[in-house]
């Protein structure tokens, strides 16, 4: 029997995500931009720090109360990325978080993938699964309660996937024990430019495969119209 991948964060570029929040549901406000720099604006509301590579910082509010990331990059700078992360929460955020991508569901599906996190949850994650991992990425690196998998090669960073777990009760505050084992597929896996609308059942069944791989995990994506 197959487990279900769910995709729990979405990462898009588009030209000009402003234009589609323009109605009195929604309010912007600037973090960094030519002019303007309110770092702790930025760190108070998503708990990260504004790296350099960020030219542009903005934060979407709106009306349901959902605190949403739009930037730009200095090696991109003609295009704007949203980060749409915490769709598969056991919170009300994470329904209003859907409802969110399903109102410009239209509209997001025309914008370019930067990154898709696929989460498989477990009371605990087996033994054979980190095992796996460990003989096919031997180096561990612990930040807080989540431990990475990775290759000597990476490093920190790696352009392509980072494998992690973490304890999922003590991150969302659950009343039962659950880990989450995730998957975080970046921009050098997907094809340049390619459309979250192309993500269909062939590209999702490469990330079926990578995951098996890695994990020796048989999963099921759920397609992007099931969240």
């Amino acid at each position: 029997m197959k487990s279900i991948g769910k995709i729990d964060s979405i990462s898009l570029r588009g030209r000009d995500f402003e234009q589609l929040f323009t109605s009195e549901d929604y309010i912007i406000v600037i973090a960094k931009s030519v002019g303007m720099f309110e770092p702790k604006l930025w760190s108070d509301t998503f708990k990260k720090s504004l790296t350099k590579s960020i030219i542009e910082a903005k934060i979407l509010h709106t009306s349901t109360g959902l605190t949403i990331a739009l930037k730009r990059y200095n090696r991109s700078p003609t295009k704007q990325t949203l980060d749409i992360a915490g769709l598969q929460g056991y919170d009300d955020k994470s329904k209003l978080l859907n409802d969110f991508l399903q109102s410009h569901f239209l509209e997001f599906m025309e914008c370019e993938i930067k990154r898709i996190d696929i989460c498989i949850d477990f009371v605990k994650v087996p033994n054979r699964i980190i095992k796996r991992l460990c003989s096919n990425r031997d180096i561990l690196f612990t930040y807080y309660n989540t431990t990475y998998y990775k290759t000597k090669s990476e490093k920190k960073t790696n352009p392509i996937l980072d494998i992690k777990i973490y304890n999922k009760q003590e991150e969302a505050k659950l009343p039962r024990p659950m880990e989450r084992l995730e998957f975080c597929f970046k921009g050098a896996y997907f094809p340049k430019g390619m459309k979250l609308k192309d993500l269909d059942k062939k590209f999702i069944s490469k990330m079926e495969k990578s995951i098996k791989r890695f994990s020796g995990l048989d999963v099921k994506i759920l397609p992007i119209s099931y969240i």
